[in-house]
């Protein structure tokens, strides 16, 4: 042994091998006798510079696959292993392989004491190829159900590899497959994992061959779902799957069953609530997880898992609470009050001395906390934040910043503690992230704009983050003009133009140039002016003519001037406009270059629908995607809440669209569309959908139709909309869809014209019949028929509701509004008595997913119950009109009547507080 010093910059490998070098010494395969020693140690070297990247060139590689099937002579069973090895691998690049699959055979068949059988069928399944999968086929039968499990998994895993070759072949396993599931083999042969009596460790190989086999069933499977709900109903049975892997892999395809057809929710929820109380620890964090992210997961079924979870926290492991809390972190971002059962034995962590479950748990307790608790929290996060990461740091403050958002009340302190951690030591995301959350107090939390402005200007003295420097001072032009005292922030920007590089100092003009266009005090305007003609003189260009620009904007001080330097009402749909800007620059149409982008497509949206569609985002972050549910044949429903940019794009898109069609000309804009409602099932014969459109003066359906019967076309399609109040809609035409082909959809529209004018809001039900001509096609011409027959079919109602004529919006006084709409517009009430309701949770889950669908705004933390008792729900919107539409709605909670609701809705056009409340009933 050596104990000289170390060299510090020799390679920290565990061996250096040589490529070149290992092909020479190959010629050891050819001598006779074999030794097996060294063979197996050259084998290794070739191992591992296969393992490691490194390729051989084929003809190399050939010659060392040949060299290597010599071998096959010896006995020796070590060396048979590291042959089977090296074999699998040089198989995708030698050629010729095929030539020793007998050889390899007859070894998967050796006897059962034999430890290189599993590497023999590894090994044949890789030089196989899909013209002789069948010459396998009994061996790999044979081997799946083989009482070696180490033999079976070999088998079951190298079935995956050849699935993508031979389909048909490898699904004719089902049965052999389905027995591995089944059963639990005697431990033999070599481990696998490691034996764990707790079952919170990985179990060994008796059980593993389990997870490989039912892994496999479902890559049988995959397409058939029907056959899927009955595996995972026979092996979620208590007892038929002991293997902890296995049944995690069940865990995720019951949750992928649940999502994707809601009949199976409640059978598939039942096993995921089984599975909680299983005895694996990783099946329960799996089922939880799995629960926590179900769309539209319901509070009963969320706290059946935050119970569970609720034991872990107590648990001795640091793991095992680490894994709790961090979903329970999740689930808090969605249902708050679900988790609330648990802040005792969280605030038990915020002392842990792991600094992870720590954190996890001050922004856990920070989304579950109330009013009450915002003070006591933010002096127990101050003392580690020092303590923790970056990426931990930014955790906490994404925390910090919903709270801002729910609590306005607590702003001055929250705001406070972020202008102290902005000043500690740390990298820009870390940076960025505070200062996005002082944004966000500035935008939604009015009174905070002024102390919050003052802290940014005194962190872009000392700030080492160009980026940052620019957003701030962009910040600064559009909120320092509106604040009491405008020209304390004129010195800040222009100490930027003094001290800071180039791109700074052009922001920084920019800025000033906000303070000047648009000044109505003379004094300030002179001030800014004096300051943007020293600029006149900086060595940059860009600088130089930012200035020139702004000083002779305002000189003109026209509408043109303001509107381009202070533009704070309309901005671009951002997401629709870079949407357009990639399909622009990544076309395969060389001729889209030809003409320049037309930037008048992009939809301009206020910046009142910009910043409601910002804070929903920011609220729901972490919330499980709200996919659009099926819908059943015998009513639509639309759920949930439509951002307000998002549908001014997708109206402006269908816009573009419909303005092609000769007939819609004259209907103007497209004021709102509605989300698609499916009205048939997907697996149905005819695939039926709907978009509303609404205009000034009109009603469009746009019916989407996909004929799924093979070797049929269906002719002359149209769609007879009937409404249910015939008073309010009057039909001007159909226009439909002239041929449609197999799975290749089309479009019917019908138009509606509103009888009482621009300005009403027509509600009505409408039934739909689909009619069409039905023609087979000839197989032997592959033309349809001349002569076809007339058909209808049925498809589900729908409704037109008051929601497909709200947007929402957003204010940052809801109280200003409450009474400006009041003093000018028409109220209505409703006082609801719910006694089957037992808490103040469960009605608001009702009336946030009622008032979802009418696209009203949550206001001020009203998203969040805080009282058991008493709770208030405020909302905005709009109509399409333009009219307000603000709501405020009281709950109270006894135990005798259950929950008393009171509605109150104004709106400043006549009807639609009615039609809010009635919608109620």
């Amino acid at each position: 042994m050596s104990y000289g010093k170390k060299d510090e910059d020799a390679d920290t490998g565990l061996v250096k091998v040589d490529r070149t070098q290992v092909f020479q010494e190959a010629r050891l395969f050819n001598s006779s006798p074999i030794q097996p020693r060294r063979c197996r140690i050259l084998l290794t070297k070739i191992a591992l510079l296969l393992y490691t990247g490194e390729k051989f060139p084929t003809n190399e590689a050939t010659t060392l696959f040949f060299g290597i099937s010599k071998l096959f002579q010896n006995k020796d069973a070590s060396l048979r292993q590291m042959v089977h090895l090296v074999i699998k691998e040089l198989a995708s690049s030698a050629e010729d392989v095929i030539m020793v699959t007998a050889t390899i055979m007859k070894d998967t068949g050796g006897g059962t004491d034999a430890i290189y059988r599993p590497n023999a069928i590894r090994a044949l399944c890789r030089i196989i190829d899909a013209t002789t999968v069948q010459s396998i086929e009994r061996v790999m039968k044979t081997a799946i159900v083989d009482k070696n499990p180490s033999v079976s998994s070999a088998a079951l895993v190298s079935s995956y590899h050849l699935l993508p070759i031979a389909k048909d072949v490898v699904r004719r396993w089902q049965s052999e497959t389905q027995e591995a599931a089944a059963s639990t083999k005697s431990s033999g042969g070599f481990s696998l994992g490691f034996s764990s009596s707790s079952g919170n460790l990985p179990v060994n190989n008796s059980t593993m061959t389990q997870y490989h086999a039912i892994g496999l069933l479902y890559q049988m499977r995959m397409h058939d779902r029907m056959a899927l709900v009955k595996m995972v109903q026979q092996f979620g049975a208590a007892g038929a799957v002991k293997n902890p892997a296995a049944i995690v892999m069940l865990v995720r395809l019951a949750a992928q069953l649940a999502e994707e057809d809601p009949q199976l929710r409640k059978p598939m929820m039942t096993l995921l609530d089984g599975w909680l109380r299983h005895k694996s620890e990783m099946v329960n964090f799996e089922a939880a997880k799995a629960i926590s992210d179900m769309r539209d997961v319901t509070d009963e079924e969320a706290t059946q898992a935050v119970h569970v979870l609720q034991l872990f926290l107590t648990s001795p492991r640091a793991v095992t609470k680490f894994a709790a809390l961090r979903i329970l972190h999740n689930i808090a971002s969605f249902k708050p009050q679900v988790v609330n059962v648990c802040n005792p034995d969280i605030e038990v962590l915020i002392s842990n001395s792991n600094r992870s479950i720590a954190t996890y748990a001050i922004t856990t307790l920070l989304k579950t906390g109330n009013e009450a608790s915002v003070d006591r929290l933010m002096k127990q996060i101050s003392g580690f934040m020092s303590e923790i990461t970056d990426e931990f740091k930014i955790t906490i403050v994404e925390a910090i910043r919903t709270l801002c958002l729910k609590f306005p009340s607590k702003q001055a302190g929250m705001l406070q503690f972020l202008s102290g951690i902005l000043r500690d030591e740390g990298g820009y995301e870390f940076k960025r992230a505070v200062v996005e959350s002082m944004f966000d107090l500035i935008k939604f939390v009015p009174e905070s704009r002024e102390d919050a402005l003052a802290h940014l200007c005194e962190f872009i003295e000392d700030c080492e983050f160009t980026k940052l420097a620019v957003r701030i001072l962009h910040l600064l032009g559009l909120e320092g003009p509106k604040t009491s005292q405008p020209t304390k922030y004129i010195r800040y920007i222009y100490n930027r133009v003094v001290l800071e590089n180039s791109v700074v100092r052009a922001a920084a003009v920019t800025a000033l140039a906000k303070f000047g266009v648009g000044q109505k005090d003379p004094e300030v305007k002179r001030s800014v002016e004096v300051l943007l003609r020293r600029c006149l003189d900086d060595v940059d260009d860009e600088v130089r003519d930012r200035t020139a620009l702004s000083l002779r904007l305002m000189k003109e001080e026209d509408d043109m001037a303001t509107k381009f330097i202070n533009n704070a009402d309309n901005m671009f749909a951002l997401n629709y406009f870079e949407h357009q800007l990639v399909m622009y620059v990544t076309s395969d149409d060389k001729s889209t270059f030809n003409a320049p982008f037309d930037i008048a497509k992009i939809p301009v949206v206020t910046r009142e629908q910009a910043d409601a569609e910002d804070r929903t985002k920011k609220l729901t972050a972490t919330t499980p995607s709200l996919k659009p549910p099926k819908v059943g044949p015998t009513k639509a429903a639309q759920t949930g809440a439509e951002s307000a940019a998002s549908a001014s794009a997708a109206a402006q898109k269908f816009t573009s669209e419909l303005m092609q069609i000769p007939e819609m000309k004259e209907f103007g804009n497209v004021l709102k569309s509605s989300p698609i409602v499916e009205l048939t099932e997907a697996e149905t014969e005819y695939v039926v959908s709907v978009v509303k459109h609404i205009f000034k003066e009109h009603v469009v359906l746009q019916y989407e139709v996909k004929n799924t019967l093979p070797a049929t076309v269906l002719e002359n399609v149209s769609v007879v909309a009937t409404p249910s109040d015939d008073e309010e809609l009057e039909e001007v035409f159909i226009i439909q869809a002239e041929k449609l082909d197999t799975d290749v959809p089309g479009k019917v529209y019908v138009a509606f014209r509103k009888v009482n004018g621009e300005g009403s809001l027509p509600i009505s039900t409408f039934s739909n019949v689909l009619k069409f001509t039905s023609k087979e096609i000839d197989p032997t011409t592959n033309e349809p028929e001349e002569q076809g027959y007339d058909d209808e079919y049925e498809v589900a109602e729908f409704e037109l509701a008051g929601s497909d004529y709200v947007v929402p919006t957003f204010a940052s006084n809801f109280a200003h509004i409450w009474e400006q709409v009041g003093a000018s517009g028409d109220e209505a009430e409703e006082t609801l008595q719910l006694g089957g309701v037992k808490s103040i949770a469960g009605m608001f889950s009702l009336f946030t997913t009622f008032f979802g669908s009418f696209r009203l705004t949550i206001m001020f933390g009203t998203d969040v119950p805080v009282s058991q008792t008493t709770h208030t729900l405020k909302l905005l919107g709009k109509t399409v009109n333009g009219g307000r539409v603000v709501a405020n709605v009281r709950m109270a909670y006894s135990a005798k009547t259950g929950v008393t609701t009171k509605i109150t809705v104004r709106s400043e056009e006549e009807g639609v507080a009615a039609l809010v409340v009635a919608s109620v009933e």
